[in-house]
């Protein structure tokens, strides 16, 4: 997945957020609600979210220095695990506390809302209100997800989106495709809780559907944290990857096997290659090393996202990662 796909996903995110956050804030100014007003402040978290994603694009680009001698790819892994931790505090620990203590105090009543505004007499109810806004951030969320949805399958490259999703070694797409679905979910859920709260007259629905909705952001955020987990503490390359290496690597002349594969992804697009070669025994030294290099300037030739990459010329080697 490119760096500039990436990008813009999360650009469409961010404009997405900010555009809700000004409904909520409008919506908030017009009913009075403390509520609305505190969705409001909760979408600025979301537009953070993207904030931090675009801060480790940012900083993932930065050039290898001698304080990082492999560069700074791993931003994109760190920023992405810090939303994950955002979406779980702020987002999912937020709506169930808040859901659970209006189900204790009992919840907002729906009152009858008299504002001028600009000159004009307004009369309209609270759950007008709320319909307005949750319908805006639902066409706005779905906006967002769609640019994210179309990049996302365009980097699955045609397997199962489940499989894509788990295996991706570039997790800033998935997260925000995760991140919108879980939205629409929620505001889905949101616009059911608000419409069972005016059919029925019950105002036990409209807390309820904040804990479900804080149980689901809770839920997203823990598998999100865990993806993320793996990629930070060094995960290993695609079955796809490894394959094609070994394919390189015993193609090149006087090679008699690979003892060894250890690949690890640092980030998205940059790995840490290191292999042990066997070569045919009688092999001169001068010949091994031009044979070395040619190894090399094929890999990367075909696989541009291995930056580091080491050989060392050893018969025995442990067996770790060849097939």
């Amino acid at each position: 997945m490119s760096a500039e796909g990436s990008r813009r996903v999360v650009i469409a995110a961010l404009a997405g957020n900010v555009a809700i956050a000004a409904c909520k804030f409008g919506a908030a100014i017009l009913s009075g609600s403390t509520a609305t007003l505190a969705e409001a402040v909760h979408s600025v978290a979301d537009s953070g979210n993207q904030a931090l994603l675009l801060l480790g694009i940012f900083l993932a680009a930065k050039p290898a220095t001698k304080r990082y001698p492999f560069g700074r790819a791993s931003e994109l892994y760190f920023w992405p695990f810090v939303v994950a931790l955002v979406l779980f505090s702020l987002g999912g620990a937020f709506a169930i506390v808040e859901g659970v203590r209006h189900l204790i105090d009992g919840a907002e009543p729906i009152v009858q809302i008299d504002r001028e505004v600009l000159g004009v007499h307004l009369h309209f109810s609270s759950n007008v209100v709320n319909y307005a806004v949750l319908g805006t951030s639902f066409f706005f969320e779905a906006m967002s997800f769609r640019v994210a949805f179309g990049e996302f399958r365009k980097a699955a490259n045609g397997q199962p989106l489940l499989r894509a999703f788990l295996d991706a070694r570039d997790p800033t797409v998935p997260l925000v495709v995760a991140e919108d679905t879980t939205a629409l979910l929620g505001l889905g859920l949101a616009l059911a809780s608000v419409g069972l709260r005016s059919a029925t007259g019950m105002s036990l629905w409209d807390p309820l559907g904040s804990v479900l909705i804080g149980v689901l952001l809770s839920a997203v955020a823990i598998l999100l944290a865990w993806v993320t987990h793996g990629l930070l503490i060094g995960k290993s390359v695609t079955e796809e990857d490894r394959a094609r290496v070994l394919e390189i690597a015993r193609g090149v002349d006087d090679v008699e096997r690979v003892t060894q594969l250890l690949a690890v992804h640092l980030g998205p697009d940059a790995v840490v290659l290191a292999l042990k070669i066997a070569f045919t025994p009688g092999t001169t030294v001068e010949r091994v090393e031009d044979l070395t290099n040619e190894m090399e300037r094929r890999l990367r030739a075909e696989l541009p996202r291995m930056k580091k990459i080491f050989i060392e010329v050893d018969s025995k080697g442990d067996g770790r990662g060849v097939e």
